[in-house]
């Protein structure tokens, strides 16, 4: 740890950050449409595939900041014994875990995600098959919600609830959207937020 430069997470901030929002993208555009053709394979109703998509990318913003709080904490704890500075102990933990995110033990958030998207009363699936068919999706959606919290300020997506008013600032309309609903029947996608300002719009269904 002596060698870590002082402040390297801040100085990486910036480029980490567009890394990680380019990645949010990546996903939205590739394994999020490889995880829909997989869904479609077993369920044919659209709407369910895309119910089951957004609240696997809810739950995995969810499982990944959990356990990045716990390991921040286990961090904090094992440093703090034997910090002297020159950076803050805040820093000293930051950087840590930048250069270490690689001990994230990120099948462990997808077998909660799993847990979580089981009992969930907004979503069904076949029986015969598990959630874990989307695991893929679910992987890298928790490393990058786990990599955004080492961000200054994090990053995290918008809460969103069936019903809510149409927002043109956090979300695009799907293109089988009603243009002249104004309340959200379901989300497909979050919107990507920092400190409460939408940098990535969302996607949502609009119906009348």
């Amino acid at each position: 740890l002596r060698s870590c430069s002082p402040g390297r997470a801040r100085r990486t901030n910036a480029s980490r950050r567009t890394c990680l929002v380019a990645r949010f993208g990546d996903i939205y555009a590739q394994e999020r449409l490889d995880a829909e053709t997989l869904l479609r394979t077993y369920i044919s109703d659209v709407e369910m595939v895309q119910r089951i998509i957004y609240i696997a990318a809810v739950e995995s913003f969810h499982a990944a900041k959990m356990a990045y709080r716990q390991f921040k904490t286990r961090v904090r704890e094992t440093l703090s014994l034997g910090h002297s500075g020159p950076e803050s102990l805040e820093d000293t933990v930051l950087d840590y875990i930048v250069r270490h995110e690689d001990l994230y033990d990120v099948q462990a958030s997808v077998n909660e995600v799993i847990r979580s998207m089981n009992i969930n009363p907004k979503i069904s699936f076949p029986p015969e098959i598990d959630f874990i068919v989307i695991s893929t999706l679910i992987r890298e959606l928790c490393r990058v919600a786990f990599s955004m919290q080492t961000l200054v300020p994090p990053l995290d997506i918008a809460f969103g609830t069936d019903g809510e008013l149409f927002s043109e600032t956090k979300y695009h309309r799907s293109f089988d959207s009603d243009f002249t609903a104004a309340l959200v029947a379901y989300h497909v996608w979050p919107a990507l937020m920092e400190n409460d300002v939408v940098i990535v719009k969302g996607e949502a269904v609009t119906k009348r």
